[in-house]
């Protein structure tokens, strides 16, 4: 363990001081799930007021296009939120990429819409943990590390998207070029309620498929048509039988149908893949081939796939655990015991891990039953987690990188 050096110590003074809580609170306060265009507006416009505090240059970015298949199965574009990005010091021997997103996955029509303080002492709020909270802690960590003399040596890109929940869709080229070029990388994702962080995680990928087959009379001539509906339900039978340990399949919705006296013409599946391993995205994408085309043939119905596999799995490899033991001996010295573990969530971690850089991706608050009206950030977190990531930062610093 290396001890807490005297600029470590005024980077924790310095984070002691931050208003973390006021800011999460404030946070909480504003609706900004994934498709609540003016509560994202509302949101990106305080983030960018709060991070304006840092040097650098600092734009908020209009999102890629994105498609999405609606239950009429009509391809359309699905509008999103600006992102934040700040660039600092991009000449700096030393780059970082921290990571976070100003949305929830709670609507605008969500009953859980405000925060309250819990007899245990913790805030319970939408986007408490995930991750308002963990947005006042990256920006409490970069002050501290502004104010040391440490701060010349390392630049660093700061994005903040607004679709993170919905699979970052239309932020992942943006997160991909920021990472270009980094050494390492933090995600603000909360921890777990004892402070463990996420290791290995697996990938996903999300499709629709379209099914389209031929109406008629239920009753008078059902033979002339093609039941979409029963093509979509034996697609989703086949496509979960094509599971293994090593990829979870979970067929989740059918959409179409309609009048009893009516063969339904449409169909839409919607189905996640959960794949451990690239190889086991390579094996989905031939199943997903074969079955596609063997239903097709047998109910003589037209079949569109759309989606894909946008959130690779994240492996540790040893680069990433240099950068865990380091954030480890960071916690050490405050005290923290610092551990972690394969997780089955998926986050914009797997994404800057695609682009070689090392990355721990829950660095935010502690805290738990995210994306439930429970869940919950342990207040005491927001300056404890500050503190570990400014200190991890200043001594990527002091020794140039891992």
């Amino acid at each position: 363990m290396i001890a807490v050096t005297d600029l470590e110590r005024d980077a924790i003074a310095h984070v002691g001081a931050a208003p973390m809580l006021a800011q999460t609170e404030s946070w909480v306060a504003i609706n900004s799930g994934t498709r609540n265009l003016a509560g994202l507006r509302t949101m990106a416009g305080l983030l960018a007021d709060a991070f304006a505090v840092l040097p650098g240059a600092l734009s908020l970015i209009e999102p890629d296009p994105v498609e999405s298949v609606s239950p009429a199965g009509q391809v359309e574009q699905l509008a999103h939120g600006q992102h934040l990005r700040l660039s600092v010091r991009p000449d700096a021997p030393l780059q970082l990429l921290f990571t976070g997103h100003m949305d929830t996955v709670y609507p605008v029509d969500h009953p859980f819409q405000s925060a309250r303080w819990l007899p245990d002492g913790t805030l319970n709020g939408p986007g408490a943990a995930d991750m308002k909270g963990g947005l006042a802690v990256m920006l409490a960590a970069l002050q501290a590390v502004e104010a040391s003399p440490l701060a010349p040596r390392l630049g660093y890109d700061v994005v903040i998207n607004s679709d993170e929940e919905t699979g970052s869709f239309a932020s992942a080229a943006l997160i991909a070029r920021a990472a270009r070029g980094k050494h390492v990388a933090f995600t603000y994702e909360p921890a777990l309620p004892d402070g463990t962080l996420a290791g290995a995680r697996g990938g996903t990928g999300n499709f629709s498929l379209i099914v389209r087959g031929r109406s008629a009379h239920a009753g008078r001539n059902p033979e002339t048509g093609r039941n979409a509906l029963v093509a979509a339900a034996d697609l989703a039978v086949r496509l979960a039988s094509a599971g293994t340990p090593a990829l979870s399949v979970n067929p989740a919705r059918i959409d179409g149908g309609g009048p009893n006296n009516v063969v339904p013409e449409l169909a839409i599946l919607r189905v996640n893949f959960r794949p451990r391993a690239q190889e086991a995205i390579d094996d989905a994408t031939t199943a997903i081939q074969r079955i596609v085309e063997s239903v097709s043939r047998e109910h003589e119905v037209r079949i569109e796939v759309h989606g894909s596999f946008n959130r690779p799995p994240k492996p540790l490899d040893p680069r990433s655990l240099q950068l865990f033991h380091l954030v480890q001996g960071a916690g050490a010295a405050l005290g923290l015991q610092i551990a972690w573990k394969a997780t089955g969530g998926v986050c914009d971690g797997n994404n800057i891990a695609a682009c070689g850089v090392p990355v721990i991706d829950t660095m935010g608050v502690r805290g738990g039953a995210i994306h439930s009206m429970e869940e919950f950030l342990i207040p005491d977190s927001l300056a404890e987690r500050a503190a570990l990531s400014a200190i991890s930062i200043l001594r990527l610093a002091e020794r140039g990188g891992l």
